[in-house]
């Protein structure tokens, strides 16, 4: 085995520059390969926590204006409360917690510093529905709620664009000239799958949001979250029935509002991520298999020009299967090298992208050995045709080629 290695080294050398541009293909495809299953990985992973931040067990209710309902004929209204929300804490036994919910985009006012953001009116339930922690201050109570309370709780952004490093708990801020009195700091939550900064936002009360700063009395959203994970889906079906109830809506009349469970929601994500995972693994396996057409060519070209040299080797008694195996050999040593060096080049390149482009990546231990077996898989069956080719040649018709 040693001896047929030497051999296949030897005559890896004797071509440098063609060696070389051969190995590169394959370091090319195997560093894509782990480059792109890193990058998919740690955007799996990046929107696992942000759908982690957005809390547990929760459930969005959602009105749909009734102008898309032919059947109901009304001018398009928005038909979710916050007497729906009230009614759902209280009558649905699988739902825990419940914060209605509405938002539109201000600018907040501190001295001579201001930031455009969005507002949005919640209950006190809010918290822990989102699971949200305060860095400082309190959230809401009730009695916030009740007297339509001029306090506000900022987001990390907010409180440094306004703020700077100052302690904001106690100053007052100016949203539509009306002045409110910051109670609370949320801690920092990142962004949303969506790509939109969290700490982007003030939280009131949704009354005080309602009656001073939109003059409505709808709600746009109402967050809730079920008992557990497995009463979801009893959650659902219970706020619908209670819903429809309450919306007088008809047997035949489509709902006019639409529950969505963040665990499916969740699940649609990671599947998704997935598929692009799985997909940029395929466009990048793609080069690999490049490379080995480029093994299948330097063996081929290797094999015409050792004809005379393999026609010597049968005559002194070499045998077919051991051709076979000699440029085998050669070609899985291309491989093997280009795997290391790709290998390499793809930690390397993982580790710049996600240094110098903001962009996760998690290197995956089982797609490296993956890729590295693969390059070596695609050495084999690459360069077994030019090797069966050799292997085959007429020893006198070898010997006498020039």
């Amino acid at each position: 085995m040693l001896p047929i290695l030497k051999i296949a080294i030897r005559a890896i050398m004797r071509n440098k520059l063609r060696s070389f541009l051969t190995i590169l293909g394959i370091v090319i495809g195997v560093g894509a390969v782990i480059t792109m299953v890193s990058i998919g990985h740690g955007a799996k992973v990046m929107v696992d926590k942000q759908l982690e931040s957005l809390g547990t067990n929760v459930l969005i209710i959602i009105p749909i204006s009734t102008a898309h309902s032919a059947v109901r004929g009304t001018t398009g209204t928005i038909t979710l409360t916050a007497e729906d929300a009230l009614a759902i804490k209280k009558e649905c036994g699988a739902v825990s917690h419940v914060s209605p919910g509405i938002r539109t985009s201000i600018q907040a006012v501190y001295g001579n510093m201001n930031w455009t953001t969005f507002v949005s009116g919640v209950g006190p339930d809010y918290q822990i529905v989102r699971n949200w922690q305060l860095a400082s201050g309190r959230f809401f109570n009730e009695q916030d709620i009740n007297i339509m309370a001029k306090v506000c709780i900022l987001g990390q952004t907010v409180a440094i664009n306004l703020f700077g490093t100052s302690d904001p708990i106690g100053m007052w801020i100016r949203v539509n000239n009306v002045p409110f009195k910051v109670v609370g700091v949320l801690s920092k939550k990142g962004e949303s799958p969506t790509g939109q900064d969290q700490d982007d936002m003030i939280l009131m009360p949704y009354t005080t949001v309602q009656r001073k700063i939109m003059g409505v009395t709808y709600v746009g959203v109402t967050l809730a979250s079920s008992v557990s994970a497995e009463a979801r889906f009893e959650a659902i079906e219970q706020i619908t029935a209670l819903l429809r109830q309450r919306h007088r809506l008809k047997p035949n009349e489509e709902n006019d509002f639409s529950v969505i469970s963040q665990v499916e929601f969740a699940s649609t994500i990671a599947e998704t991520s997935r598929t692009m995972t799985i997909l940029l693994g395929s466009i990048a396996s793609v080069s690999l298999i490049v490379g080995g057409i480029g093994i299948m060519n330097i063996m081929l070209v290797s094999t015409t020009e050792r004809t005379k040299e393999i026609g010597i080797r049968m005559a002194i008694g070499a045998r077919e299967k051991d051709i076979l195996f000699q440029f085998l050999t050669e070609a899985i040593v291309l491989s093997s090298i280009g795997g290391v060096v790709g290998v390499v080049f793809g930690i390397v390149l993982s580790i710049l992208i996600s240094y110098f482009g903001s962009w996760p990546s998690l290197l995956s231990t089982p797609s490296i050995i993956i890729a590295f077996f693969f390059s070596n898989i695609i050495g084999i069956f690459f360069g077994y045709y030019p090797a069966r080719k050799a292997s085959r040649l007429n020893p006198i018709d070898a010997l006498r080629y020039e």
